[in-house]
Order: C-alpha cells, then structure tokens, then sequence
C-alpha cells in the first residue's frame, strides 16, 4: 500500500472524515484488519486565518514537505480552498498532488451534468482556480449572484461548519440558496468545501449532489492501492 500525506486541520472537523472515510473504504476493499497508511499534518486553522486563505502558501509548503520527509508517496489537501495552490506545491514539493477539482470534475462529467451549481468558500466560489478546473472539463459553473449570499456561505463556513456547529436555520437557508441555483437552471450541485457535507446533503435534494471530501477520498484510496 503506498502512503498518503493528508494536509489538514483546515479545519479538523472535515479532516475527521477524510481519515475515517479513507480508512473504511481501504477495509471494504481489503478486509481483515487492513487500514489506511497514512500521515496528517493537522494545521492550525487560526494561522491560516490570520493570514487569509491568499498568504497562506508558506504554511501549506511547510505542512506539504514534513509529510514528504515522513515518507508520504503522494499529498492530498484536506480542504477545497487550499486547491488554489495545488499545482505550485506539486512542483515545488515534488510529488503528485491528488486533486480535489479534478477528480470532481470527473465525477460531474461522469454524470452527464453539464451546469453544475458550486457552493464554497468565497474563494473557491469568486477565484478562478476551481471554476477554470471545472470548466477545463466542458461544465458551466454556476454561483449564487448575490454577493452577500455568497458572504453569508463564507461566514457559516468560517464560523458555525468548521467549528462543528450544525443549525437548522442555516440548513434551511443553504437548502433555499441551492434551490435558487436549480432555479436558473444548474442540474446538479458541488459541495465545493469539505465541511459543507456536515450540513446538507444528496438527501436534501432531488438533483445529483457530489460531495467532494467522498470524491477525493475515493481518489485517494485508488491512488494507496494503486
């Protein structure tokens, strides 16, 4: 089994998932007593958010190299938003960098759902790295218009979602704004952050809903086994 480095702690509480869901689906595949070999570097969410998301990359390369030195094969970044740096850290640091907005492209592509509705974080939703991966693949990106909606997503992401906060009222309001995006015609919906899963889900909604922390842990484990 080859090892992955998973960056994380952007924030802890999606990088429980990435660990269990890596470690169940090596055992469903593998059984016995086999799990996940792997190594977290566990960021600080408060130095990334010190320095903003943008001036982050020194804590990422940091964080990228120690689990090189550990012996790790390939990286994987344990939240969408840290994508904007994927291909810098992948040459910098010298090894595959297993990405998230690649993999869910492929997932979208697979689907046959060509508008494809992306809720994030402000950066992953305004910044031209994720939309430009999506659209690398044929898929027209759809965002909400309103820019104080897309704030609010920022902040209930920051604030409740990556603290491990879960409120009805939020998920209502999520579950209204995804509705809009169905409305000016998006088919399917990218759950563009890691801890938007927490919250809303395939069960909310009739259109395909791709969750991308199960998506990009599905890469990683046919990266392990491959």
């Amino acid at each position: 089994m080859k090892k992955v480095g998973l960056v994380g702690g952007i924030s802890w509480v999606s990088t429980l998932d990435y660990y269990r869901f890596f470690n169940e689906e090596i055992n469903a595949r593998l059984g016995g007593l086999n799990f996940a070999e792997c190594m977290i570097y566990s960021l600080n969410f408060a130095d990334v958010q010190d320095r903003s998301w943008n001036n982050s990359y020194e804590l990422l390369l940091e964080a990228c190299e120690s689990l090189k030195r550990s012996g790790s094969e390939a990286i994987a970044l344990c939240a969408n938003t840290a994508h904007m740096f994927a291909s810098r850290l992948q040459s910098q640091v010298g090894l595959p960098i297993i990405n998230i907005v690649t993999e869910t492209a492929k997932s979208v592509v697979e689907k046959k759902v060509a508008r494809i509705g992306l809720l994030g974080t402000i950066f992953t939703m305004e910044m031209e790295f994720y939309r430009k991966g999506l659209e690398e693949f044929g898929l027209e990106v759809l965002i909400p218009e309103d820019k104080k909606i897309r704030d609010y997503v920022q902040e209930t992401v920051k604030e409740e979602l990556g603290r491990g906060l879960i409120r009805d009222d939020t998920k209502r309001r999520y579950i209204s704004i995804v509705n809009e995006l169905v409305e000016r015609g998006a088919e399917g919906l990218i759950l563009g952050c890691t801890e938007i899963p927490l919250l809303i889900s395939q069960r909310d909604f009739d259109i395909p809903v791709f969750d991308t922390t199960r998506i990009h842990v599905d890469s990683i484990v046919k990266f392990a086994l491959s």
